[in-house]
């Protein structure tokens, strides 16, 4: 199965949250989709060598109208020489009420400051109500770790939500939990969205196993119509859907 069908982000919002490969999943996604505007409701890194054009706009409409080339990457600012800004979510909402079923819109929704894991904070994620899937993402290679700031992102929440206590070894069942709640990778999910749980950095069979353990558990805890398992960084990202 092709990424973009197996997160159903074809002419479609699709929100990425949680760590472990949102960027990666974002720029994937805009190089396999026909017609991709890439961008985002959080600080977001330059990616302009992830896309055809970046544009710096408040009037992203005309800027996807106007476009020649795709994917399209579109911010709100800049934030100093590292960081764009992304919309309001409301931004976004206005998008996608304007633009056709053929162009997709894919959002980093949140951050993780480059960590595999994570819950969010209180004002966290940003989705726009007009959010038809939700893509919450984990890295299978988190499983074994201790819970510390090295590969969790506040892991303070993660321990709320998993019942664990700093320095605890991480489990397969401990990033289910996390990825499967209300208070983690399905906060603020909007009415009528769709989760896709996605399992990234499966880089080996070992890693495979760990995540359809992970899997099996987030499928245990909440009803999701699959679990994407993939190696982002490779040409086919998707190793199998669970």
């Amino acid at each position: 199965m092709e990424l973009p069908e197996a997160l159903d982000a074809r002419g479609n919002v699709t929100c990425v949250v949680g760590a472990g490969g949102k960027k990666s999943t974002l720029y994937a996604l805009g190089d396999a989709l026909e017609r991709a505007v890439v961008t985002a409701t959080v600080r977001i890194p330059p990616f302009e060598e992830r896309v055809a054009d970046v544009v710096v706009t408040d009037a992203p409409l005309e800027a996807i109208r106007t476009a020649e080339s795709w994917p399209l990457g579109l911010v709100a600012g800049r934030e100093g020489s590292d960081r764009y800004l992304g919309y309001d979510p409301a931004v976004v909402d206005e998008l996608a009420a304007e633009l056709d079923a053929e162009t997709s819109v894919v959002v980093k929704a949140d951050g993780a400051r480059t960590r595999w894991f994570k819950a969010p904070n209180d004002d966290e994620p940003q989705l726009p109500a007009a959010t038809d899937v939700v893509v919450p993402i984990a890295s299978a290679k988190v499983v074994g770790e201790r819970l510390a700031e090295d590969h969790v992102h506040r892991p303070e929440r993660v321990a709320a939500i998993a019942d664990l206590e700093p320095g605890d070894r991480i489990s397969a069942r401990d990033v289910a939990t996390v990825v499967a709640s209300d208070r983690g990778g399905c906060k603020d999910v909007p009415e009528g969205a769709t989760v896709i749980p996605l399992i990234n950095m499966v880089d080996t069979p070992e890693l495979e196993d760990v995540a359809r353990e992970i899997a099996a558990e987030i499928r245990d805890r909440r009803a999701v119509p699959r679990v994407v398992l993939t190696r982002l960084l490779e040409d086919d990202p998707v190793v199998d859907v669970a």
